[in-house]
């Protein structure tokens, strides 16, 4: 039998001549591939087809034509066969069917199933908007965009062997070429692993690169955690920062997710905490794309769902640099020689429409390639606002009650300011920035001022293109809140008794001492004058 199907397959034997059995005789076989249809160039797949016990031969054609194989399909026990492809490569990209051969004569073609190759061009970028954190039922909208002109975008969900929808790719006004995937609603029974690919309408079967994978959270009702920071909601480059999801429900699973983040969420198994269930989730060394808005959820090991979402933590890094806008396609040199692999495995060509990846060798040829994704923000001298500076009025030493106003001042142009005191967890409080004197400025009040407001405060300036990236901290102002008379307590009027009592007393005595002296003055004021006087008489009777 084997010797038979081989003989059949390599010379592509044309299935005219041989009689077609009668519609409905035969059951259609059906046709698959594993790991799936769409595979990595160089990778490995397998395609199966499946018919009758009473299936003597099996037939694979592709795009019409007959199949003719490098390799020994193999014939499994009972109904059904497989090919197997060993190294992936456009070549072997197509539409295939199968058909077998009974003694009642030649069944149906199965239905098609699409081969395609990735791995041709660079990845696009997939993100949720608004938000990969979906509450049970609700909808969301995945985002698969590239700066490559694709005519084509392609969503996969995990776990489906067939796309989950094909789309035309859209220019949007920033040049971006994108394609905008309604995905719902979801549901907590069900994982949501989705990734992306773009092709050109020309080459329909060789993908790009798969995106990195988005994951959906469904988010239910339990209760939310707390996310928390030791090292407070400001903090500078060099520091390292550990973020805290705790909670009182037992969850045993953690995520946490960066708002507008391309990256997919972090997980973390249960840490306990004193008595909480909780996990920290490290992020290194502080630099300028740590900043954002993060938010945490709890789920159970058990369950697809997870919690609530936690409050929102902004973490705002301040230093000495400047901003500089993403940037798109940073250039990056390699040698794909022999055995030489460039990004995640391919080898790099230069096709018609941009830079693409082919299995077309070169080996003496430098490629350069540019990068879909943008690269993060980072700091460098120029554009961040200047250091501004703190002050306080009436002053920085204040009495409980009293009208207290902190201004904040930047020579260079500033959207938003914001006061951070010292040892407070609460966020800084922001205002937006006002031109006055040729300067921006904002003010910060406190009427009433309370002595719980006394500390050490500084202050910030941003621009709202960057609203997590700070100036360099202002001078430190600690501001003195001292009790008022009208609220101390009976206690320390008593204990200051001996130091206090007759207040009045001390007053009517400096008053007579005032005017003793002021009476002393005068009389010495008459007799000089008296002496002038009578000085002045006699050199005139001399003069006579």
């Amino acid at each position: 039998m084997t010797l038979t199907l081989t003989a059949l397959l390599l010379l592509g034997l044309s299935v005219g001549p041989r009689t077609r059995a009668q519609a409905g005789t035969l059951r259609t076989p059906s046709i698959w591939a594993e790991p799936g249809s769409v595979v990595p160039w160089g990778g490995t797949v397998t395609i199966w087809c499946r018919g009758t016990l009473e299936a003597q031969e099996f037939y694979l054609d592709r795009d019409g034509q007959s199949v003719t194989w490098d390799r020994q399909p193999t014939l499994e026990p009972g109904n059904k066969v497989k090919f197997s492809i060993i190294y992936m490569t456009e070549a072997y990209a197509g539409r295939y069917r199968c058909y077998y051969q009974s003694p009642s004569g030649l069944s149906e073609h199965s239905d098609p199933l699409e081969l395609v190759v990735t791995g041709y061009h660079i990845k696009p970028s997939l993100s949720a908007v608004p938000s990969p954190n979906v509450t049970s039922g609700g909808k969301v909208t995945l985002q698969c965009g590239s700066r490559m002109g694709f005519d084509k975008f392609v969503l996969m969900k995990e776990g489906e062997p067939r796309p989950f929808l094909t789309l035309d790719s859209q220019r949007h006004t920033d040049g971006q070429f994108q394609a905008l995937f309604p995905v719902g609603p979801v549901t907590p029974r069900l994982r949501w692993m989705f990734r992306c690919y773009g092709y050109y309408s020309n080459t329909p079967r060789m993908w790009s690169l798969s995106s990195d994978p988005l994951e959906l959270l469904v988010s239910g009702a339990s209760r939310k955690p707390s996310l928390l920071t030791q090292q407070g909601p400001v903090v500078s480059p060099g520091q390292s920062v550990t973020l805290q999801c705790l909670s009182d429900v037992d969850y045993d699973r953690f995520a946490l997710y960066k708002k507008n983040s391309r990256d997919p969420p972090l997980h973390r198994v249960q840490q306990p905490q004193a008595g909480l269930s909780g996990a920290d989730f490290p992020l290194g060394s502080v630099s300028s794309s740590l900043g954002g808005r993060y938010t945490c959820y709890g789920g159970h090991s058990l369950s697809l769902e997870w919690s609530a979402p936690s409050d929102p933590l902004d973490i705002l890094v301040a230093g000495e640099g400047t901003l500089h806008r993403s940037c798109w396609g940073y250039p990056r040199w390699w040698w794909p020689g022999p055995g030489v692999w460039g990004p995640q495995g391919g080898r790099e060509t230069e096709r018609d429409r941009g830079w693409g990846r082919g299995e077309t060798q070169r080996t003496d040829t430098q490629i350069r390639t540019r990068m879909d994704s943008p690269s993060p923000p980072f700091l460098s001298l120029g554009q961040l606002p200047s250091t501004p500076s703190l002050s306080v009025q009436p002053g920085p030493t204040v009495s409980s009650g009293e009208n207290v106003t902190l201004l904040c001042r930047s020579l260079s142009s500033v959207d938003t300011f914001l006061l951070s005191k010292e040892g407070a967890a609460d966020p800084p409080l922001r205002r937006r920035s006002e031109v006055r004197a040729g300067q921006h400025q904002a003010e910060f009040s406190m009427s009433p001022v309370t002595s719980a407001q006394g500390g050490t405060y500084r202050c910030y300036g941003s621009h709202s293109t960057s609203p997590y990236l700070l100036s360099p901290p202002s001078e430190p102002l600690e501001l003195q809140v001292s009790e008022a008379a009208d609220n101390i307590s009976p206690a320390q009027n008593k204990s200051g008794h001996n130091t206090a009592s007759h207040p009045n007393d001390y007053t009517v005595g400096n008053l007579i001492r005032m005017g003793m002296a002021g009476l002393i003055l005068v009389v010495l004021g008459i007799l000089l004058f008296r002496d002038h006087s009578s000085q002045r008489r006699i050199q005139d009777t001399a003069q006579r």
